[in-house]
């Protein structure tokens, strides 16, 4: 911490057992073997004093450097304001790139996607995302006159990109992140929106289409609409603009991707419209930017302002201290643009002009337990409405107080602000709902303002040992009941809800809910709730459950749409696992309508699995479960001196049930299929209830036995889902990223 202010007091840090891991791993300096450098302490200590370090340039600041350290290293200490991943890993050290968000323009040319490819490694290397829009790209087969060839279009380029991430680590944690979007009236579109029909095709991108209001028009008067050259922009063809409203809301319904933006509501908030339009969003769709423009961002953490043992609602929120947070998070925002060492000398131009900063929200979901509101209600959107506006309006007060002090942000005479009269502000803009997966985690609080995913879940921890977690305002609600209990708890973790728990009364019910509890409507409505009072965009899932339609999509697109919203990522449970693939890539068919057929995961090169020894009436039978991302993927079943027929049954039973979890066949319903099927000559197995009754049922006493009794309740935890490839925990879908509750393990494609 050499030349580093450092704080006066580093008072100690209360950490769980979960966050104190997660900060291990990602987040402390470590020597060249990989141990950590750092406690908490000394990690926020230096994260404060560097970030502060920065008021030394301003001789007006109403603030000392040094007790500026000490405020922020307080504000961050107790949980009331977090920054963005990279600014906790990277301040005060020599990387110093503090940003997590980026936009890099692609043109229409080869030198111009090259540089972006590469500009977007430099990025990825030193931490941060990256957004592209590709619609500037002319379309597949189009006529290149500088050498006389056909473009291979959008498409084939995004394919480069997507190789380009695969082999950058990002910042030695993370691999990096991209969002990937293209214009509605592109004349590639449909195959854009097919694009991750293929498991496993663009897996470093999120996909976004850019839907303007004259399409959005066009699908409520089912009208068709123009496909624009964008090399000049000339009328190419036309489709009908339901048809392909239809087509993209069946491809989310069926992978999740792509989502969408509405790209006319977010110019029409782009305070600086001189400097040309926004094409792109960062990787998860919060954070709007203008080519080469980065953001850092910020999480304000709800929970932490509740008054216990206060009557009023208004009452029962820290108010004077929110205002005192809000006010200090600003000024640390603003520090880190000035602390931060941009990979691109545009980038740093850009940031500079525009100084944009995105100061969020986390521990929404907890606050709501705390006042005993239900999230899916009026008074739940009410409250999220006025705690967002107090926090935008004492953001812009606290901004403009830095401008007097500093000046405003250097391309303030052009903006929207000084032509309107606002102002003069030191950010061109102030509010971002960001992704806080992590962060949340070692705050010890609910993500941004998404509903908590579950009550209580189990996660492994050393040695194969499985830990119980329990949200405690969840457990404090039982104890005051007088109904808590390890079995009680253990009964929701295994349903995954309080609602269909007999033994919890109605009034815990109706206010502890979780995500796949709500209706998509509240979703939506909540998004727009805070929307209504963000600068820029708001990550958050709207998650359905696996039996959704896809007129349930299209619903929520179209709430999006009339209710403000600048993007939208809707997820239905489990439909990664359960993907359909469309004949002809995508293509329109037969009237917009699609050939359906169900796919079966490819066979990885390397795979890992155990073998059990299980005694039947033909000999000892040695069964070999091999896995994926610690779910079983294929079964092989040998029986060592029996006959060629007996061998070929037992094969071809391992074939079928291979094939059946390769398709992503329950595994309850496979065990159902083959157990108990009886066989001539039934024996005994220690430590099986019963007799193996035959080849099959002997099979199904194994994967039940490895799956369904020995505390993975695979089923009800997401069989079909994905999971943590470092620990093996089920991964979340929310806020746009992949992440495990347990290790903190994010993939945000």
């Amino acid at each position: 911490m050499d030349g580093i202010i450092k704080p006066h007091n580093l008072a100690p840090v209360e950490l769980n057992p979960n966050a104190a891991a997660v900060l291990e791993k990602r987040y402390f300096l470590k020597d060249l073997r990989g141990r950590p450098l750092e406690t908490a302490e000394l990690m926020l200590g230096r994260v404060a004093g560097a970030v502060a370090a920065e008021e030394s340039k301003y001789s007006d600041s109403s603030w000392r450097p040094q007790d500026l350290a000490q405020a922020f290293y307080d504000m961050m200490a107790g949980w009331q304001f977090l920054p963005n991943s990279p600014t906790l890993m990277n301040a005060g050290t020599d990387l110093g790139q503090l940003s997590a968000c980026f936009v890099l323009p692609v043109g229409d040319s080869i030198e111009e996607i090259f540089d972006a490819v590469k500009f977007a490694a430099m990025i990825h290397k030193s931490g941060g995302g990256t957004g592209f829009s590709f619609s500037r790209l002319r379309p597949k087969d189009s006529r290149v006159g500088s050498t006389g060839g056909v473009a291979s279009g959008p498409l084939s380029f995004l394919r480069i990109f997507n190789t380009a991430t695969e082999q950058i680590k990002q910042g030695g944690t993370r691999r990096g992140a991209n969002m990937g979007i293209l214009r509605v009236d592109h004349p590639d579109i449909l195959e854009f929106i097919a694009a991750k029909e293929k498991d496993g095709e663009f897996n470093n991108f999120n996909l976004s289409v850019s839907l303007t209001e004259s399409f959005m028009q066009a699908v409520e008067k089912n009208e068709d609409y123009p496909l624009a050259d964008p090399s000049g922009r000339e009328i190419s063809a036309r489709l009908n603009a339901r048809q392909v409203f239809d087509l993209l809301v069946r491809k989310a319904w069926e992978s999740g991707d792509p989502g969408i933006i509405f790209i006319d509501r977010i110019n029409r908030d782009n305070p600086n419209p001189e400097q040309g339009e926004i094409e792109s969003t960062n990787p998860c769709g919060e954070q709007p930017l203008l080519p080469y423009e980065a953001c850092n961002l910020g999480s304000i953490n709800l929970s932490r302002f509740y008054r216990p043992g206060w009557k009023n609602q208004n009452e029962a929120i820290a108010w004077q201290e929110l205002q005192r947070v809000i006010k200090l998070a600003v000024r640390f925002l603003d520090n880190v643009i000035d602390a931060s060492r941009f990979p691109l000398e545009q980038i740093n131009a850009k940031v500079q002009a525009n100084r944009k900063v995105g100061l969020g929200v986390m521990g929404w979901a907890d606050l709501l337990y705390c006042l005993k509101i239900p999230y899916n209600s009026s008074a739940a959107t009410d409250l999220a409405g006025k705690i967002m506006s107090f926090i935008r309006d004492e953001a812009r007060r606290a901004s403009e107080e830095l401008a007097r002090e500093r000046g405003p942000f250097p391309s303030y005479a052009d903006s929207v602000y000084a032509r309107e009269g606002l102002g003069p502000f030191r950010n061109a803009t102030l509010t971002t709902i960001a992704p806080t997966g992590t962060l949340s985690i070692l705050a010890g609080c609910s993500s941004g303002i998404e509903p908590l995913f579950a009550l209580s879940f189990v996660r492994n921890v050393m040695d194969g040992a499985r830990l119980q977690e329990n949200n405690p305002y969840f457990e404090q609600a039982l104890q005051q009941a007088g109904l808590f209990s390890r079995e009680l708890m253990e009964k929701v973790a295994a349903r995954g809800s309080a609602q269909t728990v007999e033994e919890i009364p109605e009034d815990i019910k109706k206010v502890f809910v979780t995500a796949m509890d709500i209706e998509a409507q509240w979703h939506l409505r909540m998004q727009a709730a805070f929307q209504k009072f963000t600068d820029n965009a708001v990550s958050k899932t709207v998650n359905l459950p696996n039996s959704a339609g896809p007129e349930d999509i299209g619903r929520v697109y179209w709430m999006a749409y009339q209710e403000g919203c600048k993007g939208v990522t809707v997820y239905r449970d489990g439909c990664k696992s359960s993907q359909v693939l469309y004949a002809g890539e995508g293509r329109l068919q037969e009237g917009g309508k699609a050939h359906a057929s169900r796919s079966v995961r490819e066979r990885p090169d390397i795979v890992y699995g155990f073998t059990r020894k299980v005694r039947t009436g033909h000999g000892l039978m040695y069964v070999t479960i091999n896995e994926v991302a610690g779910r079983p993927f294929e079964v092989f079943a040998t029986i060592g001196k029996s006959g060629r027929s007996t061998m070929a049954k037992a094969e071809a039973i391992g074939r079928l049930v291979s094939l059946a979890l390769r398709s992503d066949v329950e595994l309850s319903e496979i065990i159902k299929q083959i157990k108990g099927i009886s066989g001539e000559m039934p024996v005994y197995q220690p430590g099986k209830q019963g007799l193996v009754e035959s080849i099959p049922d002997g099979i199904a006493w194994v994967l039940e036995d490895r799956y369904l009794k020995a505390g993975r309740p695979v089923d009800a935890n997401g069989l079909g889902r994905e999971r943590c490839p470092e620990c093996d925990e089920v991964l979340l879908f929310q806020e746009g990223c992949l992440m495990c509750p347990a290790c903190a393990f994010t993939r945000c494609n």
